[in-house]
């Protein structure tokens, strides 16, 4: 295989505790349907308006799970990137949120384990009236570089 360059995210030694990233998300009829595809999920609290109107939350809301997905793409994409793996998800849902909601979540790096190879995130979303909706605490694996040797980069080369 030849050797092409391939984004990686950020390695630990090239975080930060204090480094944030901040980012806005409208919750689409779109998202919702594809989630509701994907996972076969036919809770009518998460899309059938007449549904929601006659339960507490008076509207459909939005699944928890998709909530997660934005922070674990976001921390796939962003922060610490590329070739990061979550090994812990604490999630904590102050209220629900609605369809169509417009959220803003922070991360920040609150602490960097180097004996353990392990970065804690902190999240906090909040909706366009600034109320906080939810709060998570993510553990990751940042991204390794391995490196390879001239020998091994020949042999791979000339193996093809």
């Amino acid at each position: 295989m030849l050797n092409y360059s391939r984004k990686i995210g950020k390695t630990i030694d090239e975080l930060v505790e204090g480094q944030s990233i901040s980012l806005t998300e409208t919750i689409e009829d779109s998202q919702l349907l594809l989630y509701l595809g994907l996972t076969n999920d036919a809770n009518p609290l998460f899309i059938q308006h007449d549904y929601g109107k006659e339960t507490e939350y008076e509207q459909p809301i939005v699944p928890t799970i998709m909530l997660m997905g934005i922070i674990s793409s976001t921390i796939s994409k962003h922060l610490p990137g590329p070739g990061s793996n979550i090994v812990n998800f604490s999630f904590n849902l102050v209220q629900p949120v609605y369809h169509y909601e417009t959220l803003t979540f922070h991360f920040e790096v609150i602490k960097i384990d180097k004996m353990k190879d392990v970065v804690t995130i902190s999240i906090k979303a909040h909706n366009y009236e600034d109320d906080r909706v939810l709060d998570s605490v993510v553990m990751v694996h940042p991204p390794k570089l391995i490196k390879t040797t001239q020998i091994e980069e020949e042999v791979t080369i000339n193996n093809e």
